[in-house]
C-alpha cells in the first residue's frame, strides 16, 4: 500500500501530529482554575454576568483569559457552576492542565449532576460525558466515557456527510436505490428486518454506565435524547424496519 492511496496520507504520524496540534495547554498566567473544594453551592446559585465576556481592563493577555471569555458567550445568564464546568473540559481536552481540573470535573458531576443536567444544552453534555473516557476516576466512567465518545463522534461525522445528499435527518431512504456492492473492510451486510447491530451499539454502552453512579445520570439522559431523537440514523433505520415489515406483512 502505498502512502499516496491513504485516506491520511504521512498515516499514522500525520494524524498523531494534527492531533497533538491541537492539544497545547493554555497559558494561563496569574490565573487559576478553582481549587477542589470550592463552594458548589454558591457557584450553582451566581448568574455569569454579561462582563465576563467582555474583556477587562485588569484581564491579562494570555490564551486562556482570550479562551475563558470566548466560553463565557455562552454562558451569560446561566450559572457559574455550568459555565466552570465548561472550562473544566477546555482544559481536560489539553496535554496538560491546572492540578485540581480532573478531581473538581469528578465532584462537579458527583455532586451538581441534576443542576447540570438541566442547565447544560446537549452539545455541553455531549462534551461532559466525552470527558470521562480520560478522566473518569473508575473503569466504568473511563470506558462507558469512551463508549460514548466513539457513539456520538461517528454519528457526527456521518449526519454531516449525509447532509450533502439533500435528505433532511428525519427522512428515511426509500428500498430502490440501494446498490449492493462491497461494504468498506468487506463488512458483512446489516438486515434490517432482523440484525441488531443498532441496538448492540446503545445498549452495552448504557449497561456498562450503570454500573458508575456519577456517570449513570449524564450517560442515560443522552441516551434517552438519542432514542428520542427524531432524526439520525438509528431513527431512520426504526423507520426503514418498520417500513419493511409492512411490506413483507402484505405478501
Amino acid at each position: 500500500m502505498t502512502e499516496t492511496s491513504l485516506t491520511y496520507p504521512g498515516g499514522f504520524a500525520y494524524m498523531m501530529e494534527r492531533y497533538e496540534g491541537r492539544r497545547d495547554p493554555f497559558d494561563f498566567g496569574p490565573e487559576d482554575l478553582p481549587a477542589v473544594d470550592v463552594n458548589l453551592g454558591v457557584l450553582r446559585e451566581a448568574i455569569v454576568p454579561e462582563r465576563a465576556a467582555q474583556k477587562g481592563p485588569a484581564d491579562p493577555n494570555t490564551s486562556w483569559a482570550r479562551k475563558r471569555r470566548q466560553i463565557a458567550e455562552e454562558f451569560v445568564g446561566l450559572s457559574e457552576l455550568a459555565f466552570l464546568n465548561a472550562q473544566l473540559i477546555s482544559n481536560l481536552r489539553k496535554r496538560a492542565y491546572p492540578a485540581q481540573a480532573p478531581a473538581l470535573f469528578r465532584r462537579i458531576w458527583a455532586e451538581e449532576a441534576d443542576h447540570l443536567l438541566d442547565t447544560l444544552n446537549l452539545r455541553w453534555l455531549v462534551s461532559s460525558v466525552q470527558t470521562f473516557a480520560d478522566h473518569g476516576e473508575t473503569a466504568a466512567q473511563r470506558e462507558a466515557g469512551q463508549g460514548l465518545r466513539m457513539l456520538f463522534g461517528m454519528m457526527k461525522l456521518y449526519e454531516f456527510e449525509r447532509s450533502f445528499g439533500g435528505l433532511d435527518p428525519s427522512k428515511e431512504h426509500g428500498f430502490g436505490k440501494r446498490v449492493k456492492t462491497r461494504l468498506p473492510l468487506d463488512m458483512e451486510p446489516f438486515s434490517l428486518l432482523h440484525g441488531g447491530l443498532d441496538i448492540n451499539v446503545i445498549a452495552p454502552v448504557w449497561e456498562l454506565s450503570q454500573k458508575d453512579p456519577v456517570i449513570a445520570p449524564l450517560a442515560e439522559h443522552l441516551l434517552q435524547a438519542l432514542i428520542a431523537e427524531r432524526g439520525g440514523v438509528f431513527r431512520r433505520l426504526a423507520q426503514m424496519r418498520a417500513k419493511k415489515a409492512r411490506q413483507q406483512a402484505r405478501k
